[in-house]
Order: C-alpha cells, then sequence, then structure tokens
C-alpha cells in the first residue's frame, strides 16, 4: 500500500532567460486552494509589471486535485509545462508560479513551453524534496484499569503518535501510517472494554 508521498520542505526560486524573456520561477509549500490563491494573488501585486503570472499546483497524498493557469498565454504553453514538472519529480502539496518579463521576441508555442518548463524545474531543484507519510487517526476510549494493556499494544507500533486526555477515564487520539492502521485497529480492539472511533 502507498501510504508515503514527496512535498518540498520549503519555498525555492528559480531563474532561466530566454531570447531577452526572463522567467522567475517560485515553488512553495501549500495545503489548500484558498493558500494558492493567497500566493498568487500577493505575486501579482508584488509583480505588476510583468507580462505573465502563471503556475499550477498539485494537492493532496494522493495527488488528485491540481489546477493550471496560462494567464494570457498561448493554451497549453505555461501552465501545464509547470504542472508537468509537478509530476515529473512525483510532488504534491506545492504550488509553482512562473513570471514571465517580456524581452521583446515572440519565442512561439515550442520556446514557450521549453522556457516554463525549465523555469519550473529549476526552482524544484533548488527546493528540499522531503518524503511524508499519509497518516490516518482514531480516538480510543478506556477505563484506567486498562491504560497498560492499551500502552503495551501501543509499543508494538514505532510510528503511531498520540495525544492524551486522562480525567474520569482515558481518551487518547492515535496517528498512524495508512498502511499500519488496520492492525493497530484490529490489535486495540481484542483489549476487551476498548472503546475505538474512527476518524
Amino acid at each position: 500500500m502507498q501510504d508515503t508521498y514527496k512535498t518540498i520542505e520549503q519555498a525555492a526560486e528559480g531563474y532561466v532567460t530566454e531570447k531577452k524573456s526572463k522567467f522567475l520561477s517560485f515553488v512553495f509549500h501549500v495545503e489548500s486552494p484558498e493558500e494558492v490563491k493567497g500566493i498568487v494573488d500577493e505575486h501579482r501585486k508584488k509583480y505588476y509589471d510583468a507580462r505573465h503570472v502563471c503556475w499550477a499546483y498539485m494537492l493532496g497524498p494522493e495527488r488528485e486535485e491540481y489546477r493550471s493557469n496560462d494567464d494570457g498565454e498561448p493554451s497549453g504553453t505555461a501552465g501545464r509545462p509547470i504542472l508537468g514538472q509537478i509530476n515529473s519529480y512525483g510532488l504534491t502539496n506545492v504550488l509553482i508560479i512562473v513570471i514571465r518579463y517580456f524581452g521583446g521576441t515572440l519565442l512561439g508555442t515550442g520556446g514557450l513551453i521549453k522556457a516554463y518548463k525549465e523555469a519550473a524545474e529549476d526552482a524544484v531543484r533548488n527546493a528540499v524534496i522531503v518524503e511524508k507519510t499519509i497518516d490516518r487517526t482514531l480516538t480510543v476510549r478506556f477505563e484506567y484499569v486498562l491504560l497498560n494493556d492499551v500502552m503495551r499494544t501501543l509499543k508494538q507500533f514505532e510510528e503511531v503518535s498520540w495525544e492524551q486526555n486522562f480525567k474520569e477515564s482515558c481518551t487518547m487520539k492515535l496517528r498512524i501510517r495508512k498502511s499500519e492502521f488496520q492492525r493497530l485497529h484490529d490489535s486495540l480492539s481484542q483489549i476487551y472494554g476498548v472503546k475505538i472511533e474512527k476518524e
């Protein structure tokens, strides 16, 4: 079961020139379309004198949510090559923006695709790529007398983390990588008196 994904740790930049057109590229870690919109708007304001502000993003551990935008460049010559770089590095939860300053010479569709692709790739190459696990959570509730049994079970799982709330009884919110989730669930459900709530 695939339960890891690749993203970047922090923002990075790149730069290419093609026939005097300048392409400034930026890659960001993002978590939502709203965050994407905020960053794109910010760059439009900051680089108000640029000819085009093109971008693409990919979201979600399963890499199912994505969009690209040519911002007035011929269709498919900017956003798609930027998205292509996100795909070729297998990244998600990233936004790449490429800002073009026109240099006076038309590049043609082939030239544009090449320039946007190379600019996007330059930013990604300057970023630190990290691998993260896809995690799932579950909440368990039980009486104090079962605490040792529960802790003994949790010690069998290397990658489990938790938050606990012990008042009259015990509540623990557990987080574990997806591939281990079912095994943890099954192990805990064998302890009589433990109530499990899946998220």
